[in-house]
């Protein structure tokens, strides 16, 4: 026998095994063939394992959407991972809000109120833009990847091994009605060892079914190992970004209140409590029966002609002679000058002296 004939043969053979899957399913489906069922813990196990893909492939697909909002920049990530290169690195939302405020910022002047707020809140959303990229990352190989290894590997290799049983599952079945319609001893010898045949094959397979479904159990274990990974990522993140934000919240705290408005504008504040960064007593002025405090602690010290200490916040250097530079956390003397830039004040350290701006201080008590 040559080659070719043997293909014939072959080919002629499963021809005669596909009509005979095709008959008896349709049989069935008409209700004129018996269908040998599976035991209740086979089918229990195929039915956990058919909800575990269903739930798994919502949650990697929510999570994702959670981690990547933007539906372009997830497509050029699944087109890359399947080319198996690497994504180009794109600046995320926080970060190009963060530079944006920076370049406000610098333009509007880090020495003014305003300016030098948004350059501390664009470095913050910065910091923020980085955590998030670490989240991304951390998630993606952490949580991402095993969900979608147990979807591209072993629910793939479940899904081939239930359809092969199934195959099984027909073939010995029409051996079964083959049998029955066997008349002749001759042709019923054949049949009953068709049937033998058939009935070891589909145990076997059902048994290598039943042992690859006995994994789910393994496989949820591991997904909740991956859980848990999930939400310590997620829980490193929003406290970095709780402690970013707090941060930033004293940084802008520590400006003077009357300063956070419009460098032209005069606020209206409640009476200072004790505690409050006042200079001198309060002035109050009462109007058709209407009680108005005067402004706090900064333009008290413009109006008065005392002097005060200041604390430094910042670094500062000096633009020209007029200024003077200051260094983080130092101690120095601060006095208004009439006719002054609402923005400065007059700084004094030992022989030194010159403007420095007011939001590099913080005045005390």
């Amino acid at each position: 026998m040559n080659i070719m004939d043997f293909n014939v043969k072959k080919l002629a053979a499963d021809a005669g095994t596909f009509l005979s899957r095709a008959v008896q399913f349709t049989e069935e489906k008409l209700g004129q063939a018996e269908k040998t069922e599976l035991d209740a813990h086979l089918e229990n196990l195929l039915s956990k394992a058919e909800c575990t893909k269903i739930w798994t492939e919502k949650i990697m697909k929510q999570t994702e959407v959670l981690l990547q909002p933007n539906p372009n920049a997830r497509i050029e990530e699944f087109v890359y991972e399947k080319l198996d290169r690497k994504a180009p690195s794109r600046i995320n939302n926080p970060e190009l809000l963060g530079q944006y405020m920076i370049d406000a910022g610098t333009e509007f002047g880090p020495g003014t109120a305003y300016g030098n707020a948004l350059i501390k809140c664009g470095e913050t959303q910065k910091r923020i833009g980085t955590a998030d990229r670490e989240l991304i990352q951390t998630s993606a190989l952490n949580f991402l990847t095993p969900l979608r290894n147990f979807i591209e590997g072993d629910y793939k290799t479940i899904t081939k091994e239930r359809k092969l049983l199934q195959n099984k599952r027909l073939d010995l079945d029409a051996a079964k009605t083959r049998l029955k319609k066997a008349k002749a001893a001759e042709t019923r010898a054949s049949s009953e060892q068709e049937l033998r045949i058939t009935q070891s094959e589909f145990d076997r397979q059902a048994e290598i079914t039943r042992l690859l479904l006995e994994g789910i159990s393994s496989t949820h274990a591991h997904h909740l190992r991956c859980l848990n990974d999930f939400v310590e990522a997620q829980m490193t993140y929003y406290a970095q970004c709780y402690q970013y934000m707090l941060d930033l919240q004293k940084q802008l705290g520590s400006f003077p209140s009357n300063y956070l408005c419009n460098n032209n504008q005069t606020s209206v504040t409640p009476i200072p409590s004790a505690s409050s960064n006042v200079i001198g007593p309060s002035s109050m002025a009462s109007t058709s029966g209407l009680v108005m405090a005067s402004p706090p602690n900064l333009h008290d010290l413009k109006e008065c002609s005392g002097s005060r200490k200041a604390r430094v916040l910042y670094d500062y250097d000096a633009a020209n002679s007029s200024e003077l530079s200051l260094l983080a956390d130092e101690v120095i003397t601060v006095f208004s000058v009439v006719g002054m830039d609402s923005d400065w004040l007059m700084g004094e350290r030992g022989n030194q002296k010159g403007k420095v701006p007011i939001t590099y201080l913080e005045l005390l008590n």
